[in-house]
């Protein structure tokens, strides 16, 4: 496995493959690796035959009050487990290497999608997210991209500007990695208190509760109130529970396959987790 620091290297790196026309796949991640990520791998590895890993902390999608200086940074470790999983390459670039030394004039914004859920809560965050992640397209240019389901508005934003952008490649989500007991895998769940890792899976046990009072014709609206109850009496500080379609439109009825969606802190940690539920009439 290779490990390259600068576009000029990753892009000589590639350049027998893209000779040879192999299918590149890319997984983009600010590190601080866990089993999701490494999922992703994995799933590039089955579909493509060179898999590129990008590990950036990306300065531009962190609010002035987010925890960007506090990332954890663990390339060593990451290099690692990148290695077990089949990785190839692992693009590992500064902030000059991925901005360069002049102001940055140009903005990607992607309407209506980041209006609310986490949109709402982190003014420009989803700009950053469209900002680095087309840069990484261009520089890496993979035929596949790997993102996680856990962060679906984020995967709904890519698949729309790689679509209004034009831009050659195909997006692939996969399904959220959990533990043992349902809590999403997140690099966020280090922050929490072994208390707190106890009663986080909380999330997950009630959207699976809140998916089966859907199937048994509870309606939509008070099964969003149940959700809220239920993770306020856990101790948890909500800071939304919606239901939207898969294409992030607002719904108020259970008439049409739907995804739930949580967004709580947890001590001082934000937690987010999502449910697809599918409708059978």
């Amino acid at each position: 496995m290779k490990t390259e620091t600068t576009i000029q290297g990753l892009s000589a790196s590639l350049s027998p493959a893209r000779a040879a026309k192999k299918l590149i796949g890319f997984v983009p991640t600010m590190g601080n690796l866990h089993e999701g990520h490494l999922n992703l791998v994995r799933e590039a590895r089955k579909l493509c035959d060179v898999v590129v890993v990008s590990i950036f902390v990306n300065p531009i999608q962190f609010g002035p009050n987010e925890d960007f200086d506090n990332y954890p940074r663990t390339l060593d470790q990451d290099s690692k487990l990148l290695a077990e999983v089949g990785c190839d390459i692992v693009f590992a670039p500064s902030v000059e290497q991925m901005y360069g030394k002049k102001p940055r004039l140009t903005n990607i914004s992607v309407g209506e999608i980041t209006n609310d859920l986490c949109g709402l809560q982190r003014p420009g965050h989803f700009d950053g997210v469209a900002v680095v992640v087309t840069k990484l397209f261009n520089i890496v240019q993979p035929n596949y991209a790997f993102f996680g389901q856990k962060d679906y508005q984020q995967l709904a934003v890519i698949r729309q500007f790689v679509q209004d952008l034009n831009i050659p490649l195909e997006v692939i989500g996969v399904p959220i990695a959990r533990a043992a007991d349902g809590l999403a895998l997140s690099s966020r769940n280090g922050y929490l208190s072994e208390e707190q890792r106890q009663t986080a899976p909380v999330i997950f046990q009630t959207l699976k509760q809140a998916e089966q009072q859907l199937q048994q014709k509870t309606s939509l609206d008070e099964v969003l109130v149940n959700i809220k109850a239920a993770l306020t009496q856990a101790g948890l500080v909500v800071d939304y529970v919606e239901a939207r379609t898969p294409e992030l439109q607002k719904t108020s009825e259970f008439n049409q396959d739907l995804v739930l969606f949580v967004a709580a802190k947890l001590g001082k940690t934000r937690l987010i987790d999502n449910l697809q539920v599918k409708f059978t009439a």
